[in-house]
């Protein structure tokens, strides 16, 4: 998976890298085969992950209780599914 995601029938497979108290809320470039997400919250009592479901929420058009985390809970680099994604950001498409 070089490119960071993959794709388990509609159901996205993302890769991230997380960096928490950045200034803005935003999808960076993908980098080292993860994409970057940078996110306002710190990374104390869950608050980080819960802006990174909301975030992502918002940019692929999906419920953001609904995006599970695979693996990386307490890590910045995690694995996250993302069921049935309605809209794409640049860099992810589907084959």
């Amino acid at each position: 998976m070089a490119q960071g995601y993959h794709w388990q029938g509609d159901d996205l497979i993302l890769e991230v890298r997380v960096q928490p108290r950045a200034s803005r809320e935003r999808l960076g470039a993908m980098a080292d085969g993860r994409l970057r997400v940078f996110l306002t919250a710190p990374p104390t009592d869950g608050k980080a992950n819960q802006a990174l479901r909301r975030l992502l929420g918002k940019r692929f058009r999906a419920p953001p209780s609904s995006i599970e985390i695979l693996s990386g809970e307490t890590s910045r680099n995690k694995r996250l599914k993302i069921p049935s994604p309605r809209t794409l950001p640049p860099g992810i498409s589907k084959p």
